[in-house]
């Protein structure tokens, strides 16, 4: 399959609209030719400062615009990071990431953080940090201390952004992506899903991100988590079937990409996650806490692991070859001609029809990469 970043907004829609099982097997078709199987690559995030943040996102329950009983803590001192880092790495984690609620680091804060990124990196560990906006300054200053990834989500669609935020804008956010990428470090960015957005929102978040220069190394698909207290905390909740179109879509878009399940794991069941994996996903946050809101505990983490035969990512494993798996985890990996299915049902019926169109030729790209496969 070849890696596009041309995707249209009418073909991201149509892969949406292909029944479940079809793109499911799809995705993980996809996921197979580009990853190792059956392994997730495990991270911690830890807020290494609290609350007080003057943004307005509204699921956002570090607002200091919101009253949600959260309790603001000033930036940790870099001793108690590092001891967090060192029991994230026992815990299983490879990768380690540190976030704090700005909306931009001052210049003091910003040495106290690249001195917790060295300790961390001395550790063995990779390191990711979401900070707010950086400058291309910043971004270099971040570089120069070590720092892998950064995170810095786009959220929503352009289009329903500003129905979620109104004190930054949505170029603001894709400056700071480039600005990222500019220095080198490897970017994280993905969004959040079920804050009563329409599925065309869905599908415009993952266009923009597919269109992207280079597609992000790290796609993070949240799940909103309702918090008494923000302007989103009523909001009906997504269908978990939504939830996991969103995640296979997004693996057959950036298929290099680790596409993680991050907020809202702790409201998932252990099914609905085994079937995000199916899906593509790769990726999780490992620990009880994500920044201020609840995660599965890494006791749980590891029996479902345990329970699924899936293994953790070794650090940088991101594009093993199938032989190198083999040998990394100990598991045989199966044969991709298993995932093949043959060009039936209402995709290829339908492509007569001026409707089908996106869909059908969403249908004849799967027949030629499975051909180029092949």
């Amino acid at each position: 399959m070849q890696v596009r970043n041309d995707w249209t907004l009418a073909e991201v829609e149509a892969l949406f609209a292909l029944p479940f099982m079809d793109l499911i097997v799809e995705a993980q078709r996809v996921h197979r030719q580009f990853h190792a199987p059956n392994t997730v690559q495990i991270s911690t995030l830890l807020s290494i400062k609290t609350g007080a943040c003057p943004e307005d996102c509204a699921y956002c329950p570090q607002s200091v615009r919101y009253d949600t009983g959260l309790a603001a803590e000033e930036l940790m001192e870099l001793e108690a990071v590092a001891e967090k880092a060192r029991a994230a790495k026992r815990a299983g984690a490879t990768r380690f990431c540190m976030g704090a609620a700005y909306r931009s680091p001052k210049p003091k804060d910003l040495r106290k953080v690249t001195a917790m990124i060295r300790e961390v990196k001395a550790l063995g560990l990779e390191t990711c940090a979401t900070l707010g906006m950086v400058t291309p300054a910043q971004a270099f200053e971040l570089k120069a201390a070590g720092l892998d990834y950064y995170n810095h989500n786009l959220d929503t669609s352009p289009q329903y952004y500003e129905k979620i935020i109104s004190t930054r804008t949505y170029q603001d956010r894709l400056d700071t992506l480039q600005a990222v990428r500019d220095a080198g470090m490897n970017v994280c960015c993905g969004g959040i899903v079920g804050m009563g957005e329409e599925p065309a929102d869905r599908a415009g978040l993952l266009q923009t991100l597919a269109t992207l220069p280079s597609h992000p190394e790290s796609v993070p698909i949240n799940q909103l988590v309702r918090v008494a207290g923000t302007p989103l905390a009523d909001t009906a909740a997504l269908d978990p079937f939504d939830f996991v179109r969103t995640i296979a879509v997004a693996r057959i878009l950036m298929p290099r990409s680790h596409v993680r399940l991050s907020a809202g794991r702790g409201e998932m069941s252990d099914e609905l996650q085994a079937l995000s994996f199916l899906a593509g996903a790769n990726s999780i946050f490992y620990g009880e806490k994500l920044l201020t809101t609840g995660n599965p505990d890494t006791a749980h983490d590891q029996r479902l692991f345990e329970r699924l035969k899936i293994v953790a990512e070794p650090p940088q494993h991101a594009h093993a070859t199938h032989a190198t798996t083999q040998a990394a985890t100990g598991h045989p990996v199966p044969d991709e001609s298993i995932l093949a299915r043959p060009d039936t049902g209402p995709a290829a019926r339908d492509s007569a029809t001026p409707e089908a169109a996106p869909l059908a030729a969403i249908a004849a790209a799967l027949r030629e990469s499975r051909t180029a496969a092949a």
